[in-house]
This record gives C-alpha cells, structure tokens and sequence, in this order.
C-alpha cells in the first residue's frame, strides 16, 4: 500500500510537471498587472492594436480612472468599447452598455460584482453581475467588439449611456459630447454619431447590432447639460438566454461602421473570434522564449502584452480614415495608425519594435508621415487620428530616423525628412523655434513653462534630424541640426552641476530650487514631470559630452551616485502623480529617468549599472495588480523591462546600439523577424549573483560596452557570467 501510495504520489507530480511545461508563452500573460495604483493599465479585452478594447468601468474622472478601471473597486458602472492603456490622463470610455435582468425602472445600472468571477486574459474579459444577474463575456477582432449577455433572470434589458467617458473631471464629463445623433434602423440595429471633446475633439460613428430584435426603446432621464441620452432597451429573452451584441467604431461615417462588422465579424460565433484573437497575440508572445521561473515569465510576457496594446488602428477595412485636418482620406492595403504617446515610447518602446516587428514600425512611421502632411508637423501625442500637444519635443522624429537608418522597406525617406525638416523648423505650440535659435536655448523669461526640459529634449530631435540629413546628403542641414544638438551645454551650470533655467540675458534662475517638482498642466516650472536632478542625465545623444562637462568619469559617477542617495522631502519637491517609483531622487515610473542607471557603464563603473538594475526589478515589477510604480505608458514602462531583463538598452534610441547591463533571467531567446534566433544566456545567476564577470558573443568576449543592432539580428548568443562580487 505505500508503494502504491509513492507511485500514485509520484504520477501526480508528473502530471503537475506536464502541465506545467505544457504551458504557452500566453498563457503566463496576466492581464490584472497595473491595474491598481498607478499602473492605470486596463483588463479589457484587446485585439494587439485593435481599434476596440471593450471592458470594465469602474469610474469616469479624476487621475485614478485615466483608463476608466482600479481593481481595487467591487462595482461596475458598465462596459465601454474603447480604452486607454497606462496613461496619466484621460479620454475614451465610449458607448457604455451595461446587461441588467428586472422589469422595475431604475436610474442607476452600475452593479456589484465577486472578483470570483471576474476573469480576463489576452482578447477576453469576463464577469458575473451580482446585482444585475448577468454573465458577462466580451472579446473582440480588429474593428468589433463582441459582447456575450446570458441573462439568469427575467425581463432582459441593455442600457446604453452614449454621453459618459473618460473625463478629467465630473462636469468635463457632463460637457464631453457636443453633437449626437442615433437611428434605429432595423429590429437589431442601431446606429449614430458623436462629436466628442475631450483630450482630443473627434468624431466618432458607430453602429451596434444585437443577435435578437429590439422590443422596446425607453430614453431615461438625464443631466441637463447632456447632450446625448442614456437609453434601455428591451428584449423577449427569459432565464438563460444569451443575447450577443457587435459593436463598431468608424471616424468616418455610419456606413463604415457597419462595413466593419461586416468584413470583420460577419458570424456570431463567440469562441471562434476569441479563438483568433488569442492566435494574433499568441503569435507575438512567441517572438521571445524564456527559461525561468513563473513570476519572472509573469512580468515577461505581460510586459510584451502591455507593449502591443497600442498604439491602436484607426483606419477602417476599407483604409479610410479622418486625418488631423478634419478631412476623410484614405490608404487601402495599409493600416493607419494612431494613440501614439511619443515622449514616453521613444526611448525603448519604439527600438524594440524595431527589433522584434519592423513592419509594424513602417506602418507606424508611414502613419506619422500622413500625419504631418494633414496638420503640418509630426505628431507629438496623437489620438484618434488628432493632436493633443501633451508633453513636449517632437519625438516623432527619432522613431523615423531609425526606421530609415535601420533600412526599413516601404518608407520614403525624402518624404520622412521633409516632415523632419518642417516639424523643427517651422513654429509650432511648444516648439518656438525662432527663440530656441536666437538663444541657443529657451530662456524662462520668454517660455515660461518648461525651458528647461524643452531645450533638452529638442536637442535631441536636432541630433536625430542630423544623422538623415547626413545619410541623405544634405551637408548643411546636417551641420545646423547637429550645432543645435548641443544647445543643452548653454543650460549647465558647473557651479550647481544641474541644468539650470536662464534667462533672456543669460541670467540663471534666482532662486533657483534644485529638487522642485513642475509640470506645465499643474504647477509651472522649468521641467516638465520633473525637477532639475532628474532631468541633468537628458542628453541621450552626447553622454560623453555631458560626462567632459562635469569633469570627467570620476565627478560624473559621484554625481550619478548622489542622485541615487538623496532623500528630499516632499516639503522641497512638491508631489507630482508622475514622479514615483524613487530612489532617492531617481524615479522609475516616470520616462527621463530611464536610460540614466545605464550612464554607469558608460562612466566605467558597469556593477553599479548591474546593481541598480536588479533594485529596480525588485523593487518595482511584480505580477499583481500594484507591481508596477509609474504609469506604463503606452507599453514604455514594459519595454523597459523586457530590454534590461535581456541585459541591455537603448541609451541613445537611434544609434543602433545597447549598452551593456546585466541580465535578469536565466535564458531568453528572441525570434527575429528574419528568421534568426538571437538568445541570451546569464550563466551561475541567482539572488546573490548580479554583477557581470564578463560578457561574451558567440563565445568570443564582447569588446566594448554595447551590443549594436546588426550583431543581434545577425542571431547568435549574449552569455553573460554572473557573479556575486
């Protein structure tokens, strides 16, 4: 009998250890990570850069709802069809429906719900409605949301709140529609149009269409200022039936919101479009394989899952689209593209797609290009298909130097620069190019917001617009841009040893406070989502520059150190939402910060670099819904990740080169687009062994302290050895 015990025992552990590596790279996506604190990541379900990411709403304004869910709340107010994905402000929301099973009228629909049953991965999202007694199910294709109600009570109803969103605030939310009409146009269909002004202003046609007939149609009553209604609809359905609903969204016409459905979902079948879902992302969870353990293939794959949550199609199946001007364009055989974040995904989002799906990156750069034909200049934030202006330079302009330096097809690069050229040249909000060249910086005392950080990060779009010029010919205008690349020595101050504001006179700032938080759209100032310490390493295109300037290796690293060490109160910064994930005053969750724990290696001191790596992953990524410490960022933050978990990152996002980490997981493996493998192995890693012992390529020591672009595509293995001293 205990033999028989031991077998039975030992059988079971089989079983346990098949199923275990029975597992895809999928399937350790978890889709609930950042959804709390002040990740603002969404668990809708998403098609990988879906126009659509129908899910759960549990609240509507203020900084907390930026992607309109916290897991922390158990009510849900409905489900809207499109969603923003980690960011610090607000728009989206559209079109919420919410299932309920009563005959009584009632005002407010929203419904508690057990985190039970809440369920949700790569294309699906599910939950049962306490109150309401409804199993809600949704996934979605590129263009349509599919909606799945099973009612488990009588007298089956669908409300539809065309005026709520995304909003900053409660009456921004009252005024976000400004025009609106809806038809019914037969039993099972309805469809309409909404001018929104939000973030963006935009419009938005859309049409839904339900599996049974509508029996009845009862507008509610309604805010005075809300200029669309809130509607329930009826339908002769008893316990257990299912009711299934197709929404599409167009910025075109109605029609085009119809010929999506049509083209893109034309069956009901709910598991069959899951199914095809789940195949796109399964797809891209496999450009990377990894041997480690469950928590770090937790935080792996659902960073590559963050990453390609956007940016987002915006053109219909036909390739029509309404550009920034406000006009219908079109691009059959191409995808355009929008939900473009730029100031954040530049720096290591942007650069892994290059690696790992270039033709993406031509679509997103032929969509930029478009884009700048329509408005003028390069897109800084776009979304749906509009310009916002949020944050500053016009980091367009690197994601396109590097699509064309890298060779990618399909992209006109005389075209790409002429847009280059316009956007950093031709005045534009926060680009006063006039007083940037008569200055060689932005002096406070003319641009009273944000000088500072301005100044840097234009200088690099100078240097970046300088090495296409010089690849295309254009001997002078490479000169220009690359004198302007380094306007950010006019703003370091040797005696502070910080990039200070000056004035118009070349008077610095008095008094001039080193640690004060600022921000254009809350307190002012000269950095944006920042202060002066965070923002000195900003010269991604001249660190060796910057490291001459503060006196050499030496000075520079001791530099670096103190701002790892410094402990400021709140009193002498200030609190900005963006500003966390700190150490001292380093700050993980918000983008400058990036690059600058690298700035060791490049200095000499590589195991501080390796030291400082392994903190930040301990510290700030873990697979709960609080594990991240700053806002994704459209993916950035998950790039950030997936970038230093292989060991190394884009400093300088257009160089075509990586600087040296450390490596902190056992063995990745990247499935290049070209049919390459290129792994990379950390040898004797552990808790204890973070440092590097050395680094070798293909068995050979790796010269120097980065990786270059063609090395990697060229496939082979990055063997770091790991060690505890």
């Amino acid at each position: 009998m205990k033999h028989f015990s031991r077998l039975a025992i030992c059988i079971a552990s089989l079983l346990v250890s098949l199923s275990a590596s029975a597992k895809e790279n999928i399937d350790f996506v978890n889709v609930f990570i950042g959804t709390s604190a002040t990740g603002h990541t969404t668990p809708a379900a998403a098609y990988p850069m879906g126009m659509v990411q129908p899910g759960p709403q549990t609240g509507n304004f203020n900084w907390k709802y930026t992607c309109g869910y916290n897991y922390d709340d158990h009510r849900i107010l409905g489900f809207t069809q499109t969603k923003l994905s980690g960011t610090g402000c607000s728009d989206l929301g559209d079109l919420l429906m919410m299932p309920f099973c009563g005959a009584a009228r009632r005002d407010d629909f929203s419904s508690s719900f057990s985190k039970a049953t809440e369920k949700a991965s790569p294309g699906y999202y599910g939950v049962t409605l306490d109150e309401n007694k409804v199993k809600v199910d949704m996934t979605c294709s590129a263009h349509v949301a599919l909606h799945r109600y099973e009612f488990l009570a009588p007298d089956a109803g669908v409300m539809i709140d065309f005026q709520t969103g995304q909003s900053f605030t409660e009456p921004s939310m009252h005024a976000r529609i400004r025009d609106f009409e809806i038809r019914q146009i037969d039993d099972q269909t309805i469809v309409g149009y909404e001018k929104i002004q939000m973030w963006v202003t935009r419009r938005l046609y859309f049409a839904i269409v339900f599996s049974s007939p509508i029996i009845s149609a009862d507008t509610l009553p309604s805010h005075p200022q809300h200029r669309a209604p809130r509607i329930v609809y009826r339908f002769n359905m008893g316990t257990g039936d299912v009711l299934s609903a197709k929404v599409a969204l167009s910025s075109v016409r109605e029609r085009n919101a119809l010929q999506n459905i049509a083209v893109d979902m034309p069956d009901w079948d709910f598991d069959s479009v899951l199914s095809e879902n789940r195949e796109k992302w399964s797809a891209l969870m496999n450009l990377f394989d990894l041997k480690g353990t469950n928590e770090q293939k937790q935080n792996f794959y659902t960073s590559l899952y963050h990453l390609f949550f956007q940016p987002n199609i915006y053109s219909d199946v036909n390739g029509d689209f309404r550009a920034a001007d406000d006009n219908v364009t079109s691009a059959p055989g191409m995808r355009q593209y929008s939900t473009l974040s730029l100031w954040d995904t530049f720096r290591a989002a942007q650069p892994l797609l290059t690696l790992i799906h270039p033709n993406l990156v031509s679509d997103i750069v032929n969509s930029m290009i478009s884009h700048s034909e329509a408005q003028g200049f390069l897109p800084i934030w776009a979304l749906w298909g509009r310009e916002n202006y949020c944050m500053i330079g016009n980091h367009a302009v690197p994601v396109i130097v590097d699509a064309v330096l890298r060779g990618f097809h399909n992209i006109n690069a005389e075209e790409a620069y002429r847009e280059i050229r316009r956007s950093l040249t031709e005045n534009h909000l926060n680009s006063d190019w006039d007083t940037y060249d008569r200055y060689g910086y932005y002096p406070f005392d003319i641009i009273n917001m944000e000088s500072v950080s301005r100044t840097l990060e234009s200088g690099y779009d100078d240097y970046c617009a300088a090495l296409l010029a010089q690849k295309l010919g254009r001997k002078e205008d490479a000169e220009f841009f690359m004198k302007r690349s380094g306007y950010y020595k006019n703003l370091y101050d040797p005696e502070t040893g910080l990039m200070r504001p000056k004035d118009s006179q070349g008077h610095w700032r008095e008094p001039f406070s080193k640690f004060a938080l600022s921000h254009a759209s809350s307190s002012g100032g000269d950095y944006t989502e920042g202060n002066a310490w965070q923002y000195t390493w900003h010269v991604l295109q001249d660190i060796p520059g910057l490291i001459s300037l503060m006196g050499g290796n030496e000075p520079f690293t001791a530099r670096l150190d103190s701002l790892f060490s410094l402990s400021v109160s709140s009193d002498e910064t200030g609190v900005l939402h963006d500003v966390t994930g700190l150490i001292g005053q380093y700050a993980h969750g918000n983008e400058p910060s990036h690059h600058v724990a690298y700035l060791f290696t490049m200095a000499g001191k590589p195991w501080r670099t390796a030291e400082l790596i392994r903190e930040i992953f301990d510290r700030f990524y873990s697979p709960r819904p609080d594990g991240l410490c700053g806002n994704d960022d459209c993916g950035q933050m998950s790039a950030w990740y997936i970038f230093s978990a292989m060991g190394f990152y884009p400093v300088n996002p257009v160089a075509g080169e990586y600087v040296i980490g450390a490596s902190q997981i056992p063995q990745i493996t990247m499935n290049l687009p070209n049919g390459k493998q290129f792994t990379v192995i950390a040898k004797n890693l552990s808790k204890k062994n973070k440092y590097v012992k050395s680094v070798s390529l293909n068995g050979n020591p790796l010269t120097g302290n980065t990786i270059t672009y063609e090395q990697i595509m060229a496939g082979g293995t990055l063997t770091f050895t790991m060690t505890k001293r």
